[in-house]
């Protein structure tokens, strides 16, 4: 990205951006719509039946009258204007960060990256999505001791406040589980009846059946459920991901109600999207899979009723690292649940093509993507904090073809993490490795050259689907695997967790002749690039070529149909040359195009427009 002189001056304040720090109850209180009261009673009846429903709606009422007098008039005025299909817009590019991902020696971690943000990221990226930054037991921060808390190692509600002012900001709703080290936990064990059924319980670990216990679909190898000592003697509580991650049991309405509340004091404290983090268990039943509950469904569309009702301006996105199918089922109707899904099928399917010079499978799924609606659209990354799933490709590619990726990862210096099948068996879950590489194998004979190049093909196809894409940050300087992380935490996905160096890592991104430099450079271009042309709006029309295995061909036409740009990214490290017949890509019997990353034009001739792309090459022609 482009280098800037880091400022201490303060932007100007956007009071439209930011909430009041206390409630105004001298305007006029805010009023639930008929509507929306019906549709959020809907679902608390099928929930909680109609008594407690009437309760529930009550308290849900009064969070979001306090949340309303929290608006300044200037945020109220705002959001009269919003259009619901421009929430997003070609403009918009994510970054997937930890909070202390950078570090300096002076400064907080969360003040670091407001540097690194002034310095690398303006004139391109617009939003931070800052991994769970409060307090945390295990799990590099999803083990969480205190929702409505920062981390004081990382930084204060201040430094969030300040990255506010730079940027839209994404925080994660780690709704499913709590750290085991948590007071709400800590007041179970001592029987404190008020959080007695915050948490699903059973005597003995052998309670649930083997026949149930085969029907629970799990991310984890470890034991479903974990024995504590409460004052009322052993209990066995029900764990998904690890016996210091206590799952939330949303039967308890007042389970429900508080994390409605911690939602909204999320929005308050500047989040612009939110991120509902492993939300596929988040409703269990014993005698199903626990995973997709038509009760998690309408949890989530509760939560947007709220949001829609009081926060219209905040948009909700879910993780679900499952099949593809299921996982779009997490939009609903394009207008009633999450406004963006993870494209979690994008990561391996794009992987798979560059292992073996061959974009058959990925040209294919990507030709079955259909726009959702103007309010829904796919998050398009490649890689995050945690490892690329695998899940999401199981009726995708065969089992064959995810063990020889999985294999060839482990060539790559990468591992494996598996999952429990239920029935005694183990299965790769995920791919733990950095993207660059996953890409390149460090032992190789290429050039560094080539291997960027590979690398920013491979990162330009996200930049160019239909969604909004997203880059943790390493791979904004293409990060190698840490292996040492590995051995001295004993978690594999620490290979991708690396912690920087403030000063280090800037003298690399400054100094022409380091890959961090070459590498950020080559991202800084096509994000620019990304963002300055109405083609890649998210709701802007999708046509994906079948042109040759060796390249990944789309079309992107802008929402008012001025605009068109085709998109050929060369998979394979050797020169492609391609005869496009003019009509397939819209265009008239003569077309000019530019690509806008070059400068350089190309003309067809007869109807015919003929390319050679060098080996990694990307094209986005800009056609006329």
């Amino acid at each position: 990205m482009e280098s800037h002189v880091s400022t201490k001056e303060n932007p100007k304040r956007d009071l439209s951006k930011f909430y009041l720090l206390e409630p105004d109850y001298d305007r006029p209180i805010f009023e639930v719509p008929k509507d929306t009261r019906e549709k959020i009673m809907e679902k608390l009846e099928f929930l909680y039946g109609r008594e407690e429903a009437e309760r529930s709606f009550q308290e849900i009422e009064r969070i979001m009258k306090v949340h309303y007098a929290h608006k300044p008039p200037e945020m109220i005025e705002q959001e009269r204007d919003l259009d619901p299909s421009e929430r997003f817009s070609e403009k918009d590019v994510i970054l997937i960060t930890y909070g202390d991902l950078i570090r300096g020696d002076d400064q907080l971690p969360l003040e670091v990256l407001a540097d690194f943000a002034d310095r690398y990221l303006k004139g391109g990226i617009n939003t931070l999505h800052i991994l769970p930054f409060f307090p945390y037991s295990s799990d590099r921060g999803f083990s969480i001791i205190d929702f409505e808390e920062v981390d004081p190692r990382l930084g204060t509600w201040e430094n969030i406040e300040a990255l506010k002012v730079r940027s839209r900001l994404m925080f994660d709703g780690v709704f499913n589980h709590i750290s085991s080290k948590s007071r709400w936990f800590q007041e179970f064990l001592d029987a404190n009846p008020e959080y007695q059924d915050f948490f699903t319980t059973f005597s003995t670990k052998g309670a649930i059946s083997e026949d149930h216990l085969k029907l629970i679909v799990r991310p984890r190898v470890s034991e479903l459920l974990t024995p504590f000592s409460t004052l009322n003697g052993k209990q066995s509580v029900w764990t998904t991901f690890s016996p210091d991650q206590i799952d939330l049991n949303f039967k308890n309405p007042k389970v429900l109600l508080k994390m409605a509340e911690i939602l909204l004091i999320y929005v308050r404290k500047g989040a612009d999207i939110i991120r509902l983090d492993a939300v596929t268990y988040l409703w269990s039943e014993l005698g199903t899979s626990c995973v997709h509950l038509e009760q998690t469904h309408l949890v989530i569309k509760l939560f947007r009723d709220i949001f829609d009702a009081v926060a219209p301006n905040v948009a909700v996105i879910t993780e679900t690292n499952v099949p593809h199918d299921e996982n779009i089922q997490y939009f609903g109707n394009g207008h009633d649940e999450a406004q963006m899904v993870y494209n979690f099928a994008l990561p391996p399917l794009v992987l798979h093509a560059f292992q073996n010079g061959s974009s058959a499978h990925l040209t294919k799924w990507a030709s079955s993507l259909e726009k959702v609606s103007d309010e829904a659209t796919y998050f398009n990354f490649l890689d995050s904090h945690d490892g690329i799933g695998v899940s999401p490709v199981k009726n995708i590619l065969t089992k064959d073809e995810i063990e020889m990726m999985a294999l060839r990862v482990l060539e790559h210096g990468g591992f494996i993490s598996y999952k429990d099948n239920g029935d005694g068996t183990l299965s790769p879950y995920e791919l733990n490795i950095t993207w660059y590489s996953a890409i390149n194998r460090e032992d190789s004979d290429e050039s560094e050259d080539l291997q960027i190049k590979r690398f920013i093909a491979s990162r330009s196809i996200a930049m160019v689907m239909m969604g909004v894409p997203g880059v943790y940050l390493p791979s904004l300087f293409g990060s190698r695997n840490d292996a040492d992380a590995v051995i001295e935490k004993g978690e594999t996905r620490s290979i991708n967790r690396k912690t920087y160096r403030k000063e280090s890592l800037f003298e690399r991104l400054d100094d022409k002749d380091r890959s961090a430099y070459k590498v950020s450079r080559g991202m800084g271009k096509i994000i620019r690039a990304r963002i300055r042309e109405k083609a890649f709006h998210p709701n802007a029309a999708q046509q994906v070529l079948d042109i040759s295995e060796e390249v990944f061909a789309l079309v992107r036409t802008s929402v008012d149909k001025k605009e068109r740009i085709l998109t050929i990214t060369n998979i394979v490290d050797k020169v492609q040359e391609l005869s496009i017949e003019t009509k397939q890509i819209g265009g008239k019997q003569e077309i000019t195009c530019r690509d806008i990353l070059s400068g350089k034009d190309f003309v067809s001739s007869e109807g015919v427009l003929s390319l050679n792309l060098k080996p990694y090459e990307v094209l986005w022609l800009k056609c006329s």
